[in-house]
């Protein structure tokens, strides 16, 4: 007997349903999240039919977590279902809005008995390339709270320090530069800032790992520190630097997670048998390699065609046609971080690729061309 399962999760349980070919219902249960409810799962799974050779597919609205990939080592199809078109598939069945996880889990079932084919299961990618996956998330993540941190340690800074923003507003990586963070933590106002003599300054830069051209920058940051600037009242502004001090510390955290992070990522890339080919592709290096590997993984069955990939990426224009009206728009739904890495990569490859560098030329030209035509 064909049977489809579905399976409506939460942190503390899931509701389990299993349907069969006409929609009726086989088993149902509801079972813990832990060892003991996956343990029951498989037996109910077992009980309708399941087996090695023909394992039974399961749909459920995340792709993530220690169900998911138990399932997923178990060799069974999982689909992870967008919980907006699980919400579109329960209006066909009920109208009035009533909603339940048990009826949750059944349309799930049923999403997969009307519609398999389409949708797409879970790629099987191999353990080194989810790993890789894994690092390279979680540094993009770092390096989002990074900025964050950044932008609020540069917002109260301009309130009552600017002095310290001119002198790193020209040095590349600004004020989240190490000697940059060093020197502020040690004078986190400008009083403080101003009594920093040559050798305090020096020490804090070599301190902060710098080795060459110490002493002029010492001299250059203590010409910008004892400037004339607008100036908070002395209580105000040395609460404001207590301020800045509690953000500086999460700027720090952010800074070494993102480079540890990054340095984890790129190890984990190096290992990857597709890490050569991948790198070897103009302006794509290691980090933004990995990131890429991470997003399109390494199972080779999960994009049939080029143009699958590119919407994947929301690099193909959506067309939306309606009798003689018909509009090309920039696609919105798409993998925002495989997105992202397109867009550091294309920036890089302009630069280290002369055909990527005329490409955007040509293509000017043919529009102006087109243009002028008509």
């Amino acid at each position: 007997m064909v049977v489809f399962c579905g399976i409506d999760w939460s942190e503390q349980h899931h509701d389990v349903a299993i349907v069969d070919v006409d929609g009726r219902l086989v088993a149902r249960r509801r079972v813990s999240d832990d060892l003991t409810g996956f343990g029951e799962l498989v037996q109910l799974l077992a009980e309708a039919g399941d087996s090695a050779r023909a394992p039974i597919p399961v749909a459920i609205e995340t792709s993530r977590g220690l169900l998911v990939a138990c399932l997923r080592a178990s060799g069974r199809a999982v689909f992870a279902i967008n919980p907006m078109a699980v919400a579109r598939y329960r209006d066909r069945h009920v109208v009035s809005g009533k909603k339940s996880d048990h009826a949750d889990a059944m349309v799930l079932a049923n999403i997969l008995r009307t519609d398999l084919d389409m949708h797409r299961p879970l790629p099987a990618d191999s353990d080194l390339a989810r790993t890789v996956a894994v690092l390279a998330r979680a540094q993009q993540d770092a390096v989002w709270d990074r900025t964050q941190a950044h932008n609020k340690l540069r917002s109260l800074l301009r309130e009552y320090y600017p002095g310290f923003l001119a002198a790193f507003r020209e040095v590349r990586g600004g004020i989240m530069r190490p000697e940059a963070r060093a020197v502020l933590a040690a004078a986190p106002t400008p009083a403080r800032a101003a009594d920093l003599d040559l050798d305090e300054l020096a020490d804090l830069l070599r301190s902060a790992g710098r080795q060459r051209g110490v002493k002029a920058e010492a001299q250059r940051l203590r010409v910008f520190f004892a400037a004339q600037y607008m100036r908070q009242p002395a209580l105000v502004e040395q609460a404001l630097g207590r301020q800045a001090l509690a953000l500086l510390r999460a700027l720090d955290a952010a800074c070494v997670s993102a480079e540890d992070l990054a340095t984890a990522a790129e190890q984990a890339f190096d290992q990857h048998p597709d890490a050569e080919i991948i790198t070897s592709f103009a302006g794509l290096g290691r980090l933004i390699g990995a990131r890429v590997l991470g997003e399109i993984g390494d199972d080779r069955s999960r994009f049939t065609d080029a143009k699958a990939i590119k919407s994947y990426a929301g690099s193909a224009p959506v067309t939306r046609a309606s009798g003689k009206s018909v509009s090309v728009m920039h696609r919105r739904i798409k993998n925002q971080r495989l997105a992202t890495a397109g867009h550091h990569w294309a920036f890089s490859a302009l630069t280290a690729s002369p055909g990527a560098h005329a490409h955007p030329d040509d293509l000017i030209a043919d529009l102006d061309q087109a243009l002028t035509a008509r």
